[in-house]
Order: C-alpha cells, then structure tokens, then sequence
C-alpha cells in the first residue's frame, strides 16, 4: 500500500509540474511573447536542476524526507499561483525558475526513499512503478492543460496545476509516517566532497551510461520535429512518432519486475544502452512516418527501460546516507544535457546534416554500453564506505 501511495503522490505533483509548462507557454504567447522569449522561460526550469540538484541532495540526505516533499510541493503551488496574482510575461519568468526548484525538492528526496519501500527485493519493481506513474502523468498532465484552457482560460487553469501540486500536502498530513527515513548519514562523511561519489568505479560508470542515455531521449525530442519537417512529414504524424516513445515507456516499465528477475539491474540497463543505439542507428534511413514510429517505439523500449534501472543501481551503489546526494549529482549531468544537447547537435546537423546527428549520437551510446559493460557492476553490488 505504500507504495502505492507514494506513486500516487509523485503522480499528482507531475501532473501540476508537467501541465505547466503547456500552460506557461501557451499564456506567453497569448501575451505575444516571439519564440525566443517561450524558449528562455522554458529554460529556467532547467536553471534550478543544473545548479542545485547536488545541494539539494545533501540537504535531503540529512533530515526525514516528509519535510523537503511538502516544501517542494508549498514552492510549486505558489509559483503556479504566480501568474493569477502578478499578470504578465516577468511572472512568468518567476513562475518558471520556482516551480525548477520546487520539483527539485520535491523529487529528490521521494526518488531517494522509493528504492527503501519493502526491502531490497522490491527496489526495481518500486522504481518501475513511480517511472510508470510519471510517464502517466506527462501524457495527462498536458491533456488536462490543454482541456483546461479551452474550458475556463489561460489564467485559471493555474488554479487547476496548482490544486494538483498541493494534493501531496494533503496526502502527508493525512499519512504523516508515509515516507520512510533514509539510512542515516555517517558523521564521518559529513565533510564529504561529491566528487568522492564520482571516484567510485560503479557509480561514475552509472552516472556516464545515464547521462548519454538521457542525452539521447533529449536529442530525440529536440531533432525529430526537425527530422521530420525535412523529410515532409505532417505536424499530426510527428507528434505521433513522438508519442510513441512515451508508450513504449510505458509499457517497458510494466514488465521490468519481471525482467529483474531473470536479469541483472547493470545488464538490463547495459542491454537498453545497445538498444537505444541500434534505434539511432536506423533513423536516418527512414523517412517513412510509420517506419519512423516502429523506430521510436523501439528507442522508447531502451530509454524507457534504462530511468528506473539507473534510479535503481544509484540506490544501491551509493553510500549509506548520501543516496539523495547521488541522485542531486546525476540530476547536475542531466542538466547540463538538456542545455547543451540542443546546441550541440544543432552545430552538427547544420555543419554536416541529418545522417552525421543520428550516427554520432549512436556511436556515443555504443560508447556507453561498452562502458558500463566492461566496469562489470555486480548483481547484488556491496555500497561503497
């Protein structure tokens, strides 16, 4: 039941989160902001991630995890509440960057005891649960935006997010012993510096293969509209292979219990690694929107697969009471991926087109499953001391 009730929690908050970058957009364009001014307030979502993720992680690693949950939840509904109260484009620069570091605060420390919930047994099946749950709110939350607009305009449909946003609140006075304490943090690591989480072999290998994975989710949402207006493809067929990656997400996650059980977190997670490349690898020979959908299901399968999988081994890799500050530190790469990626391979496709985008980021996968393969992280890895 615990469980259970924790996904619910994470669900709602997404929904809040997730919507609101649809209905942050939508109400800058409605107040004629050009594109470049909905690009900079989308980027400060990311700000927050980018620069804090590792302090935040310290911070979670050493108070019970209720207290940093509600405070993420409190700074996001306020900030979806900001729109209402200040009208106009500077709002929504504000709005932006708290509700970054309200579900930075939020997510660290829920992600950081998820793994701890039944046992040990249970921390795959419990990170397949909570990534399914998101997967289910990143296709709600913007539905319900979206209907919400239509249905009582631009400005109440905050009201709606942040109702969203507070249900946690609710669910943790109600549940006030919900979330498990974390392994308390040794006094002898209290002075601890994060690069001593990156010199141990298993958790620099994890941090590697998520980042390039995570690099190649964030190049596939960025280069396939591209992609596909190049080759002809209609704004409804683009979407859809888009979609497709979120199904298959979704439908990976609900057989990872079964596939822990046969297999190791690391081969699974190196297994997805190949699977995501040989997707790259097929892409710039299609231009086919069904051909293209079957090639995005299938990168959706790897991508999909490898989030809970590294939620997974960071739990178990890092140290006994820095758990909260591993994840912060795979949250810092993962920022930086998504400010990077878009310049990068943007300078790639326009200097040497499409094919060369597509193949480098392949080989750069490969690169991370032969890593990960040949660091050799064991079944059942002991923590590092």
């Amino acid at each position: 039941m615990t469980i259970y009730l924790v996904v619910l929690i994470a669900v709602l908050s997404q929904i809040g989160f997730g919507g609101s970058r649809v209905a942050v957009s939508l109400y800058a364009l409605e107040l004629d902001a050009n594109q470049f001014t909905v690009g900079v307030i989308i980027a400060l979502y990311s700000l927050c991630p980018m620069l804090f993720s590792i302090a935040i992680g310290k911070f979670a690693d050493r108070m019970p995890p209720r207290l940093p949950v509600i405070l993420g939840s409190v700074v996001m509904g306020a900030a979806l509440l900001l729109p209402l109260a200040l009208q106009g484009i500077a709002a929504l620069y504000v709005s932006a960057f708290l509700l970054g570091l309200g579900h930075l605060v939020f997510s660290i420390p829920l992600e950081a005891v998820v793994g701890g919930i039944g046992g040990s047994q249970n921390r795959a099946r419990n990170y397949a649960l909570i990534t399914m749950g998101w997967s289910a709110a990143n296709f709600l939350g913007p539905l319900i935006t979206g209907f919400s607009i239509d249905t009582v305009g631009h400005l109440r449909v905050f009201l709606v997010l942040a109702a969203f946003a507070a249900l946690p609140i609710l669910i943790l006075w109600w549940r006030p012993g919900l979330l498990p304490d974390m392994v308390p943090h040794a006094a002898s690591e209290k002075r601890s510096s994060v690069l001593d989480l990156w010199r141990i072999p298993y958790l620099r290998s994890t941090f590697i293969a998520g980042g390039i994975i995570g690099s190649a989710q964030d190049l596939f949402q960025f280069y396939l509209p591209i992609y596909g207006h190049a080759v002809g493809l209609s704004a409804s067929a683009i979407g859809t292979v888009l979609g497709m990656v979120a199904l298959a997400a979704f439908v990976i996650r609900a057989i990872i219990p079964l596939l822990v059980k046969m297999s190791s977190e690391a081969t699974i997670l190196t297994s997805a690694i190949f699977v995501v490349a040989f997707a790259y690898l097929l892409l710039p020979f299609f231009v086919n929107a069904y051909a293209l959908a079957a090639t995005a299901f299938l990168l959706g399968l790897g991508v999909g697969c490898a989030q809970p999988m590294i939620m997974s081994l960071l739990y178990a890799l890092a140290p006994a009471g820095r758990i909260a500050e591993a994840i912060g530190l795979y949250k810092t790469l993962r920022g930086v991926t998504h400010v990077v990626i878009p310049i990068f391979f943007g300078s790639v496709g326009t200097a040497f087109g499409f094919t060369a985008v597509f193949l480098s980021n392949s080989g750069a996968l490969t690169f991370g499953g032969y890593l990960l393969r040949r660091t050799r992280v064991p079944a059942n890895a002991p923590r590092a001391k």
